[in-house]
């Protein structure tokens, strides 16, 4: 997208076309206007749409463009903090609440794929969360604890499993989360773009909103274009928010993450490294991923940006990397890569946001969009149709709180990927 190949790599090499918009011309009237089209922006355009609520939707580039089309693809369970934190965090009634809410997440992924037919290579075989030594095998066994309480299909696999399962014996074990699974997230935000016009969505992309106010009990949104007056409006931009509502992002760290993809292994390889095609990540500090894409390419990736000095370190450190897990890719070729952002809160948990009078948002997913997008995406519209009140959420609504001095954490995060990877898989 924007004649950029680091920007969607792979995803916008193989993902299905988004449908046919426009951009915004004149002046439109609905019931909700949504600013966003991620997961967030679209799910919740798609579910108010079922219950019959008019829609416009508005995305500043394309569907999908921000963290939805950039990202591993691992449809996960709950956050990447134990379930135990949240509770510690957010209190037994509350913590429970967003423990079982976004634990049900894949499941809904799964149901909106089956309902709209979208195809976007969705693998059901669950995630491996992979310990590294003696401290990932004992956070793994703690994680498993904690989800088992709650009823979750969660197993620790001991090395030798483990092994099986990634042919390799780099790990001292493995968390399997048989809820989980992956899809080409791009091509799923694009069926969600699909799925949301034929209800009768009204979706302009390379619409910016450049402004958001009131005129007497309605709200007017503002672009280039045109304008949308609404009673509602949700603001769904999370990491990628610029002008309109900074609050958002000001709360947030932002961290990139990156992802390069090989050329198609050959069917030995792809026989002996994850065969059952679970998504992987492990649990150092500045954590790896891996998975299979549907054509058998291997999408590799970790913390960091594609850009500047960090572009030949973390391509080279994934060379690294692939030969140490797997010798036989001495001689392996990338076809893709590309990075993304991640917003992350100080305490790893998502928020609900009531901005103003019937201005709504949920953000915040620290690098677990796709389920939390899609579940939040569904509880909004059923809050906004009056379904829920305030004491069914899952959350307790908040005001923003910004975080002190963002833009040195997050240049400090960036170049200390840098350094990490400059260092890893040399010896």
């Amino acid at each position: 997208m924007r004649n950029d190949p680091r920007s969607h790599g792979l995803w916008e090499m193989t993902a299905p076309a988004a449908p046919v918009t426009s951009a915004l011309s004149g002046a439109e009237q609905a019931e909700v206007v949504i600013i966003g089209a991620g997961y967030t922006g679209l799910s919740t355009a798609l579910h108010l749409a079922e219950r019959g609520i008019s829609v416009v939707l508005l995305e500043a580039v394309e569907s999908g463009f921000g963290g939805a089309g950039r990202n591993v693809g691992l449809v996960n369970a709950g956050m990447w903090v134990m379930p135990e934190a949240l509770c510690s965090e957010l209190g037994d009634d509350y913590g429970t609440r967003l423990i079982r809410f976004l634990g049900d997440g894949p499941r809904q992924v799964w149901e909106v794929i089956d309902r709209y037919g979208i195809s976007c290579e969705a693998e059901r075989q669950g995630t491996l969360h992979l310990g590294c030594g003696a401290e990932g095998l004992k956070e793994l066994n703690e994680r498993a604890r904690q989800w088992q309480k709650y009823g979750a299909p969660v197993h620790v696999l001991d090395a030798a499993q483990t092994a099986a399962k990634v042919a390799t014996g780099a790990y001292s074990g493995s968390l399997l989360d048989l809820r989980a699974g992956t899809i080409q997230p791009l091509a799923y935000a694009r069926g969600l773009a699909h799925a949301a016009v034929g209800k009768g969505v009204r979706l302009f992309t390379g619409s910016p909103a450049t402004s958001i106010r009131r005129n007497g009990a309605d709200w007017v949104v503002t672009t280039p274009g045109g304008t949308v007056t609404a009673k509602w409006v949700v603001p769904a931009t999370d990491a990628y928010t610029t002008a309109i509502c900074p609050e958002i992002l000001s709360q947030q760290v932002i961290l990139p993450y990156f992802n390069i993809a090989t050329q198609p292994l050959s069917k030995d390889l792809q026989a002996r490294i994850l065969p059952e095609r679970q998504g992987c990540w492990d649990t150092k500090e500045v954590l790896s991923s891996f998975r299979f894409d549907q054509k058998g390419r291997l999408v590799f990736g970790s913390v960091g940006a594609l850009r500047g000095t960090g572009l030949p370190i973390h391509r080279e450190w994934t060379r690294r990397s692939l030969q140490k897990l797997w010798p036989e890719m001495q001689d392996i070729r990338f076809e893709a890569e590309w990075y993304g952002r991640i917003g992350m809160t100080a305490n790893n948990l998502p928020r609900f946001h009531k901005l103003n009078e019937r201005m709504v948002t949920t953000c915040g997913y620290n690098g677990r969009g796709i389920a939390p997008g899609t579940v939040f995406g569904k509880l909004l519209a059923a809050y906004i149709s009056g379904e829920i009140k305030d004491a069914d959420l899952p959350l307790e609504p908040t005001a923003p709180k910004a975080m002190s001095v963002t833009p040195l954490r997050e240049a400090y995060y960036e170049l200390g990927a840098q350094v990490a990877h400059f260092f890893t898989a040399r010896f």
